[in-house]
């Protein structure tokens, strides 16, 4: 048995995931950290034969404090957001890092597009606008990407204002 939506489901004019941007991969992140433990584990050696042992430990705690901001920083990455654009809806589904989902539905027809932006850097937000209520979008992505993204989003909604087309086969 088949629902009544599913069969009546409209074209998606416009989709996009927006994840944060995280330049060093796991390789990467290997590496550095094997770099940062040997130097400080030689570091901390020298101290420790000169007589200064207490330094041999603390070169073991900043190994272990960045190795945990790191961490902290990839979890992070695990938060994304996705903007769907159809002729009757413009859903914006936020996730957070721990998992908790905001999702909004918007009519796409009385939805606008406002940028803030800062002289010397682009475009420093992106909202959407209904009423008096503004809903921050593409808040992971440099103001370049910003500005590709706004443009992308203002032609869908301009597309989706426009209503559903058909086209004619002869």
């Amino acid at each position: 048995m088949t629902s009544d939506n599913a069969s009546a489901r409209e074209p998606t004019i416009f989709s996009a995931v927006i994840t944060p941007h995280r330049s060093l991969g796991r390789t990467g992140f290997v590496v550095l950290m094997s770099i940062v433990a040997g130097v400080s584990f030689v570091a901390g050696v020298v101290f420790l034969l000169l007589g200064a042992w207490p330094v041999f430990g603390v070169f073991g705690l900043d190994v272990l404090l960045i190795y945990w901001a790191f961490r902290a920083n990839y979890r992070a990455a695990g938060a994304y957001e996705e903007v769907i654009v159809t002729a009757s809806a413009l859903t914006v589904r936020q996730v957070s890092h721990r998992g908790k989902v905001c999702e909004y539905s918007l009519n796409p027809c009385w939805v606008r597009l406002d940028r803030e932006a800062v002289e010397d850097f682009g475009i420093a937000h992106l909202f959407l606008v209904v009423r008096e209520r503004r809903l921050p979008v593409a808040g992971f992505l440099g103001p370049r990407e910003k500005e590709s993204f706004a443009l992308a989003l203002g032609a869908a909604l301009g597309e989706a204002r426009r209503g559903p087309t058909r086209t004619v086969f002869e």
